[in-house]
């Protein structure tokens, strides 16, 4: 019966068996379908998946800019300061404690202040620094770890300190003969 269906050939992927996988899972027929999975080849690239015609669609360059346009929303909020002077989009205090709450949202959806003072990807906040080693503390501080922490190697001559065995070995060989 199975091998009626399959007709000699060699099964490559699943397509060549048909409904014959589904089949076996709805009976239950749980030797029969190991059967036939173990009779399909190993090589992954081979299976039907990987055989489908490709299909190119043409896929069109958007970029940040035109999605803002397009959409009608505004700038993107900076994720720093770029100049000094920006400090002052961070001060809402006067709008908080006049309770103008309303405008001080409507003013961060406008104008967006940024979410962070610095944009330094070397910066690390002191609690932190505190908490690390003398050695990383040092480091950090000195922002050349070529300079003062790098230990130079040592001359190491394998020729002349195998010779020192060589001839220490031989001191004792002649020793303990003696």
């Amino acid at each position: 019966m199975l091998v009626d269906n399959i007709k000699n050939e060699i099964l490559i992927n699943e397509l060549q068996l048909g409904e014959q996988l589904n089949q076996c899972v709805h009976k239950k027929e749980r030797s029969q379908f190991s059967l036939l999975l173990a009779m399909l080849t190993d090589d992954v690239q081979a299976h039907a998946q990987f055989s489908l015609p490709k299909s190119e669609v043409a896929t069109s360059q958007t970029d940040e800019d035109n999605l803002r346009k397009q959409f009608k929303l505004p700038q993107a909020q900076l994720l720093s300061l770029k100049e000094i002077e920006q400090v002052g989009s961070y001060n809402q205090a006067d709008l908080v404690q006049g309770n103008n709450l309303s405008e001080l949202r409507l003013l961060n959806a406008i104008n967006p202040p940024p979410l962070a003072f610095r944009d330094d990807k070397k910066f690390i906040a002191k609690n932190i620094l505190e908490n690390t080693s003398l050695y990383c503390q040092k480091k950090y501080k000195s922002n050349n770890l070529d300079n003062d922490f790098k230990t130079a190697r040592l001359d190491f001559k394998a020729a002349e300190w195998l010779n020192a065995i060589n001839k220490s070995m031989n001191s004792t060989m002649e020793k303990s003969v003696i």
